[in-house]
């Protein structure tokens, strides 16, 4: 996509290589200021992207003025900040590119970041058209890198220490092998991607090219904490970030990715929720628990009067009144759940599932290979890090139900089934 601007760049000294490659990227256009007037630029032109491309210029001054002035109901406007990295984590419209890096690495990321207020500014319009018939869902609100989950992978000493840091700041999984991490990556949503030590340079250059040729990971956050040589262009994989062997350089990059990344999935499911006149939770993407209740009343009237197969499972984890484990076992439920069914996180924390024209013995084979995907890829919150083995309950609609019936039903123990 092209940067459509106005774009600001911030600098004390020029910067003509940081310029000219945005005007030769298309940017258009482009104002040149330095940090002692910027807020005066920033507050008169409306910027869609700001660029600090003086290192010296991403100091904790000059970072919370800028947040101060971004914080509005407008769409996101991406600050590419020239840094270490070190501190900007914590701002949560910068996103840091190493001062050293090619200014291709910074454009690319700029491009990627744009493409995130491009959605952000559709779901904005597409709210505020149905807000003028009452019908739009809310916006989630709140930090999206509280959602977020971040894949970590790795083996060796630094591992247990990569874990924490990681799990201090989102939710986590872990993989032991890069085999295991790609089998996870297209299991469910992942935010980030931190690959640590113990795998052959080689074999870590390959998973990346392998990631970079995929289009689903192409704005995915990946720290690589060794060196690696060469690379996938930057436009493949704008949000790459390789730590050198220093894992707090890396995170310090990485978790400003993960925060816009959260971001960009939670204006995708809100926009799902538009696409259904808000009758998906923006939150999981499943539906939302009247309209679930209402449409199970009506299959349940649909199976009586047509004699049609229904069953209804509820999922439950060892740990659901965890809300973050409760949401991504919600989200990966809402992945995998077919066409014709339906499900909601319910208000305890468990997941519901209606199977429309669909018996016993065919729910149970569905809900099992939705429970095996929610046991090794959902992970327990607290520094133990275990997976959690779900239980699942499973009935099937008989004659003189109704769907208050089938829901006290699908609550007995004595119905549940074995995950798989």
């Amino acid at each position: 996509m092209s940067l459509q601007g106005p774009i600001v760049v911030v600098a004390d000294s020029p910067v003509p290589e940081v310029v000219d490659s945005l005007a030769g990227a298309g940017a258009f256009p482009i104002v040149e200021t330095e940090a002692s007037g910027f807020t005066d630029a920033i507050a008169s032109i409306e910027p869609a992207a700001i660029v600090l491309a003086d290192p010296r210029t991403a100091r904790p001054a000059v970072l919370e003025a800028l947040e101060e002035l971004l914080a509005d109901s407008g769409p996101y406007v991406p600050v590419i900040a020239r840094a270490n990295g070190i501190g900007t984590e914590h701002i949560g419209h910068v996103l840091p590119v190493a001062h050293d890096a090619p200014v291709g690495r910074l454009i690319a990321r700029l491009r990627a970041a744009l493409r995130v207020r491009t959605l952000h500014a559709s779901v904005l319009r597409r709210v505020a058209a149905l807000e003028e018939h009452g019908d739009a869902p809310a916006m989630p609100t709140g930090d999206p890198l509280d959602d977020a989950t971040v894949l970590v992978c790795g083996r060796g000493g630094r591992y247990p220490a990569l874990v924490v840091a990681v799990g201090e700041r989102t939710g986590l999984v872990g993989a032991l092998s890069l085999e295991s991490a790609l089998q996870m990556l297209r299991a469910r949503d992942i935010d980030g991607l931190a690959i640590g030590e113990g795998f052959n340079r080689r074999s870590v250059e390959r998973f990346i090219g392998d990631l970079a040729s995929d289009p689903r990971f192409r704005d995915l956050p990946i720290a690589v904490i060794d060196d690696i040589e060469g690379g996938p262009d930057a436009e493949q994989l704008p949000n790459l970030c390789v730590g050198a062997g220093d894992p707090t350089f890396a995170l310090a990059h990485l978790i400003p990715l993960v925060r816009l990344r959260a971001f960009a999935a939670r204006l995708r499911r809100m926009m799902a929720s538009l696409d259904a006149k808000g009758m998906l939770d923006p939150d999981t993407g499943l539906r939302r628990s009247d309209v679930f209740f209402r449409d199970l009343a009506r299959a349940v009237g649909d199976a009586e009067k047509h004699g049609v197969a229904l069953s209804l499972a509820r999922f439950s984890l060892a740990s659901l009144t965890d809300r973050r484990a409760s949401l991504d076992a919600a989200r990966i439920v809402a992945r995998l759940v077919r066409a014709a069914d339906f499900g909601c996180r319910d208000r305890d924390g468990t997941i519901l599932v209606t199977f429309t024209e669909t018996d016993q013995r065919a729910a149970h084979v569905v809900a099992r290979r939705i429970a095996s995907v929610l046991k090794h890829t959902t992970l327990a919150a607290g520094h133990d890090r275990r997976e959690l083995d779900p239980t699942v309950t499973i009935v099937a609609f008989k004659s003189p139900d109704t769907a208050q019936t089938l829901l006290a039903r699908v609550s007995r123990p004595d119905c549940a089934v074995a995950a798989g």
